[in-house]
């Protein structure tokens, strides 16, 4: 047995078990995105002629190809592909730079690593177990969609598959070398992130210029690669060699980059000091150290708005006079019964910024988890037994993740409004309206954090848990008592509707505050977490 390979099952065994709640959530997020779907779309596009108008408007829509991609067949398993494929490829790579970044940066910056590498562990040992972790996770996903689309069609379920799970892989091996470059996993979450944010745009910028996905840009971005697989619709099997190419030179790299550094070091160090500007409170160390997550947050949804609000018009026409889709929309926006195309376009204005909001939770809980990362990295120690309590360390953390979450709200919709050209109040209403929902999911971050900091991670599962509801459950048409269960589903969708009632934003603005007493109040009563 290769020695720099000992321990490589070990880790992995340990690595699954750390993962075990993380890890399906994340799955059975990807599988559901694109398993919801056959069934609503059949509803909406039943017959050979509508689901020839959907390929004729996409065509002539640069808008909403930007969005999902072109269309390459009129089937419902070539429909699922294209509504889904991309945005659940781009999910596993998110699932992915988690996983990898969780075992190999984050072993390093809490020095378990060093711990485990004084035993008989390989040097090669730790990456090749995460690069496994994250390749299980990923294939878990590419079997479930497989058997659940296979009655659509057995070889496009196959080539979706394999092509979601492959793009998770690619992103799983930049992930690994991101890792070997920087000098925290915050930094190297942030570096994978950029990329597969960056690989998000070059397909849109792409498909919004070429009908056909034909464009260059395209080509260059992975996710452009798994449309191209053209699931259900003439697959492209020899695409799938471009994923095994480009992911085995990154994991080539990363290996040779693994190899030249020790435990612990970076290629990228940290700046050294002193640093600039005053850092004369816990709340202005919590600033210095969020504020360029929250800058990246904020660029972007500002960006995601602007898009999202300049496809209304198309979004409108792509319905047209399909009866079943507009009743969809409507209901999502909270107008159903309603009538009007300028109803229809408040509704999608109202869904976007549902959306939108859905996502700002994944901020809220990364920001309310830098505390756990505070703790567990042993920089919290030293800055505690100072002059600093408790109290004022945890709210300057806190204060930056909710103030920021209202942040990147607010732009969301001065983007929506932008866009779409009308009424900029109401768009930001829309997405400010949503606030309290995202700070009671904070909220119960911070309380995990508090009150039991081992499973401070279950946040992320909260956070997916109410991302799946509002976007899976509505099209798997589930029991409004389960919907309810995520905090969005009590909030009143604007613009347009009746007029809201003030009780739903001021319930779940007294539970958010509850919730975050109680958890002030564990963490000023527990150890700190080693």
């Amino acid at each position: 047995m290769n020695t720099q390979l000992a321990g490589t099952g070990a880790l992995l065994r340990l690595a699954l078990r750390r993962d075990r709640v993380m890890a399906p959530v994340w799955i059975l997020v990807v599988a559901m995105l694109v398993l919801s779907l056959p069934g609503s779309l059949e509803s909406v596009y039943g017959t050979a002629a509508e689901r020839e108008r959907l390929l004729a408007t996409m065509t002539a829509n640069g808008s909403l190809r930007a969005l999902y991609g072109p269309v390459f067949g009129d089937s419902i398993g070539a429909l699922t592909a294209w509504r889904g494929g991309v945005f659940a490829g781009l999910l596993a790579g998110v699932m992915s730079l988690v996983i990898v970044v969780r075992h190999t940066r984050e072993e390093e910056e809490s020095g378990r690593q060093e711990l485990l590498s004084a035993a008989m562990v390989g040097r090669r040992a730790p990456l090749t177990a995460a690069l496994l972790a994250a390749l299980t996770a990923n294939a878990a996903a590419a079997l479930l969609v497989t058997a659940g689309l296979a009655g659509r069609g057995a070889a496009g379920a196959l080539a979706l598959g394999l092509g979601i799970g492959a793009t998770g892989m690619l992103f799983a091996a930049l992930a690994a070398i991101a890792a070997q470059l920087t000098e925290s996993a915050r930094l190297a979450k942030g570096l994978t992130g950029a990329f597969i944010g960056a690989a998000f745009v070059l397909r849109a910028a792409g498909d919004a210029g070429a009908p056909d996905g034909g464009s260059a840009l395209t080509w260059i971005s992975p996710l452009g690669w798994l449309e191209h697989v053209r699931a259900f619709a003439a697959e492209r099997w020899w695409v799938l060699a471009l994923f095994a190419a480009a992911s085995a030179a990154q994991l080539v790299a990363a290996y040779a980059l693994a190899a030249r550094r020790d435990v612990g070091m970076s290629f990228l160090p940290a700046r050294p000091g002193p640093a600039r500007g005053r850092l004369g409170s816990a709340g202005a160390l919590a600033w210095r150290l969020q504020r360029g997550a929250l800058l990246g947050w904020s660029l972007g949804f500002l960006a995601v708005g602007v898009v999202f609000g300049g496809m209304t018009d198309g979004a409108t026409e792509l319905v047209g006079d399909n009866a079943r889709t507009r009743e969809i929309i409507e209901r999502m926006g909270g107008q159903a019964g309603q009538a009007g195309q300028g109803v229809l376009a408040d509704a999608f204005l109202a869904t976007m910024a549902g959306m939108l909001a859905m996502v700002a939770a994944l901020y809220i809980v990364s920001a309310v988890l830098r505390l756990s990362a505070e703790e567990s990295g042993q920089r919290a120690e030293p800055l505690l037994a100072n002059a600093v309590g408790r109290l004022r360390w945890a709210g300057g953390h806190l204060a930056v993740a909710f103030g920021g979450s209202a942040l990147i709200l607010l732009l969301a919709g001065l983007g929506l409004g932008i866009g779409h050209g009308e009424d900029i109040g109401g768009a930001v209403a829309a997405t400010l309206g949503q606030l309290p929902a995202v700070w009671v999911i904070g909220a119960l971050a911070a309380l995990l954090h508090g009150a039991a900091p081992r499973f401070a991670v279950a946040a992320w599962a909260v956070a997916g848990a109410a991302l799946a509801l509002g976007w899976v459950g509505p099209a798997l048409n589930l029991p409004q008592a389960v919907l309810d269960l995520s905090p969005f589903a009590h909030l009143p969708k604007l613009p347009g509707g009746q007029d809201p009632s003030w009780a739903p934003f001021v319930a779940l603005t007294a539970l958010a505050a509850a919730l975050l007493a109680a958890a002030l109040t564990a963490l000023r009563r527990r150890d700190l977490a080693a």
